[in-house]
């Protein structure tokens, strides 16, 4: 359940991890519900065989889902994160999970709130090789809340009550859950999977290939957004 993000932006990286150009302007490296932050797609156009047509395109989305039926852009504070394993019925993500409008979000690093010693401390969640992550995602558009087009995205969640490592945050006493971390050689094919494989992807992260790093001068910084979309 992760409502802050440090986003990848810088563009050597990209290109390198990801296979795609800059990110559009205006858009921020710490992400929180409702800014507008960098998220992955396959072009529209990708098979017209036009060389200058990329495979992947990059654009710039609200983090939180606002489904093309909302007049409301908040409802993106409540569907930044999506459970899997109800995404097909979900009002806010079912049509964008019906027609496979599979996204990757390049993240640097999560943030999760440890609440073990009473106080929640915010915890810097990577990978231990530094590569940035690369996180499942739905992406939408949406006319009705302004009347010009507005692309917005959520992360795919799985559960993590047996996981090592994100087993250890959130709430006590309440189900631990988890970003769906995509491996580097799984993009493509999320990107190309029909809506009837996407559970296939809807995996744990193995927890040895990740580190954790408490920093709690943050959580006096930036005040913790509640989820509840899971």
């Amino acid at each position: 359940m992760c409502s802050n993000y440090t986003a990848v932006t810088d563009t050597e990286k990209l290109r390198l991890m990801f296979g795609v150009e800059a990110p559009p302007p205006r858009v921020k490296s710490d992400v929180w519900p409702l800014y507008e932050a960098p998220f992955i797609r396959r072009h529209p156009h990708k098979d017209v065989g036009d060389d200058a047509v990329p495979p992947r395109e990059m654009m710039a989305g609200l983090f939180g889902m606002v489904p093309p039926w909302s007049a409301d852009l908040k409802l993106g504070r409540r569907t930044y994160n999506c459970r899997s394993e109800s995404a097909a019925e979900k009002p806010s993500f079912r049509d964008a999970w019906r027609n496979a409008q599979h996204c990757i979000i390049p993240v640097e690093n999560i943030y999760e709130p440890d609440h073990r010693s009473g106080v929640a401390i915010p915890t810097r969640i990577q990978r231990k090789d530094g590569k940035p992550m690369g996180i499942a995602g739905l992406w939408t558009s949406n006319r009705r809340a302004t009347g010009e087009e507005i692309y917005s995205f959520t992360m795919l969640t799985v559960n993590a009550d047996d996981h090592e490592l994100f087993k250890l945050y959130h709430r006590l006493g309440e189900e631990k859950r988890m970003v769906v971390i995509l491996h580097e050689d799984q993009y493509d094919a999320w990107l190309d999977a029909p809506a009837s494989r996407s559970q296939e992807f809807m995996r744990q992260f193995p927890a040895h290939l990740l580190m954790a790093t408490g920093e709690p001068e943050r959580g006096k910084r930036k005040k913790s957004t509640a989820n509840d979309a899971g």
